[in-house]
């Protein structure tokens, strides 16, 4: 299946519009059916064994839900988190929850790009549905920034395989509506396989890389700068 962009209803409709609201309380749910919290939450810990880490990034944060669980979880404190999104729909009760987790957390409602630019260097930048929302080339350049600007990155993204195509045909089934049933089936056709990630990561000699597949829909990256780099 070839790789193909297409706009996605929920970035078009206002944050406050039903539909939006709906589609984001979808999401909730479908991230949790994937695993994609969990994963983050097994692979920070393996990263940070040693020491929890100073700054964490989430570019395409939406509702800051996944942030939230990682902060209840991992019991860490001190932890700095930007969240970084190009609408700002984070709840004051989100933020409540973060915080009250002993973190700090910055919210930029700007580009990813922009935004990885003007901020600190940090410890691992996270991403949760939000890598396959970018042609080659800009990915590529987004990669980049990453790399410069982090030790570490983990992504979680749609697998784009017929499988996962036609299990998005159910989620009715679910109760998602219609804007969650329509861009499920744009962002599987904009998902990855294989290597597609690795093959943009701009300096791969002093990264180790790990790039799969995930049960039941998912495909999943995860970059770390090697020691001596």
């Amino acid at each position: 299946m070839k790789r193909t962009l297409a706009p996605e209803l929920l970035d078009e409709l206002p944050a406050a519009d039903p539909l939006a609201v709906g589609s984001r309380k979808d999401l909730l749910r479908l991230n949790r059916l994937m695993g994609h919290p969990g994963f983050m939450l097994r692979i920070l810990r393996s990263i940070f064994k040693e020491r929890p880490p100073a700054h964490l990034v989430e570019i395409g944060a939406g509702d800051g839900a996944t942030m939230l669980f990682l902060a209840r979880s991992l019991k860490w404190r001190g932890v700095e988190v930007w969240l970084i999104d190009r609408q700002k729909v984070i709840s004051p009760a989100t933020l409540r929850g973060i915080e009250q987790s002993g973190w700090k957390v910055n919210v930029l409602t700007i580009d990813a790009l922009e935004g990885l630019t003007w901020i600190p260097n940090c410890d691992c930048v996270l991403a949760n549905l939000f890598l396959h929302h970018f042609r080659s080339q800009e990915l590529g350049e987004l990669l980049q920034k990453i790399s410069e600007k982090s030790n570490a990155m983990i992504a979680c993204e749609p697998r784009r395989d017929a499988f996962a195509l036609n299990a998005s045909a159910f989620l009715g089934l679910l109760g998602c509506n219609s804007v969650t049933r329509h861009d499920a089936r744009i962002s599987i056709r904009a998902g990855f396989l294989g290597t597609e990630i690795s093959s943009l990561w701009p300096d791969p000699e002093n990264w180790e890389l790990e790039e799969r597949s995930k049960p039941l829909f998912s495909h999943v990256f995860v970059a770390r700068k090697t020691p001596a780099a």
